[in-house]
């Protein structure tokens, strides 16, 4: 898309921002440059102190790991903020929306689009048990559907969470939840059996916004199971 000051700028049509890429040389480093802020912060990576464009800056030793963050930021570039939103009013602009069936018609539109775009937020992956089979998978609301303020919210990717069945049928009733460092808290009404089997690895990987709306999950479903 163009060349400033050594670097070679770049877009897409289907991801939000504009990269900047540079190199200090045919063996590198290489350098990538971003003007989407929700990206720069999801990245959560130590910024570089180079001059140039967008408004963060990272350093790569390889191509190997260059090609990565590139791969991720498409990623993000396709859920931030609103992309999942924008897909799901240009889905639903033509459809009739008048009887209670039709509505229904649209929701499923809009939870189609929401657990797509999850599966591209978490990479396809359960953050806590790891399993990346698809059929295993469940697109979990932190708020509920219902409970949302609109559909920006409902189709907000930080308001989901990409869960295996067993923690997404716990979490939906409130059996569970998450504190802020995305370790699970467990109801006293969970049986023992039940959370023997809800077995996890590691703490889900969380942002302010995901947390904001966990503080929401653990006041109302979860509070309720007390």
């Amino acid at each position: 898309m163009g060349q400033m000051e050594g670097w070679a700028r770049y877009g897409s049509t289907t991801a939000k921002g504009t990269i900047w890429l540079a190199a200090m040389g045919q063996e590198g480093p290489w350098f990538l440059a971003l003007d989407h802020g929700g990206i720069v912060e999801e990245l959560g990576r130590p910024q570089d102190d180079m001059p140039g464009p967008g408004l963060a800056r990272f350093m790569y030793a390889s191509l190997t790991e260059l090609y990565a963050e590139l791969t991720r930021v498409y990623q993000l570039g396709v859920t931030l903020p609103d992309g999942p939103l924008e897909e799901f009013l240009v889905a639903v602009r033509d459809l009739p929306k008048t009887t209670e069936a039709e509505r229904l018609i649209i929701q499923r539109v809009g939870q189609d689009i929401f657990r797509d775009r999850l599966m591209t937020y978490w990479q396809g992956r359960c953050p806590l048990t790891g399993i990346t089979d698809p059929a295993l998978l469940r697109a979990s609301h932190i708020i509920a559907w219902k409970d949302c303020a609109g559909d920006a919210e409902r189709l907000d990717v930080h308001n989901g969470l990409l869960l295996s069945a067993l923690w997404d049928a716990a979490f939906d009733r409130g059996l569970v939840t998450f504190d802020d460092e995305g370790r699970p808290e467990y109801s006293p009404s969970l049986s023992e059996n039940a959370r023997a089997e809800l077995r996890w690895r590691e703490a889900i990987p969380l942002t302010d916004n995901h947390r904001a709306r966990l503080n929401w999950h653990r006041a109302n479903p979860f509070r309720l199971n007390q």
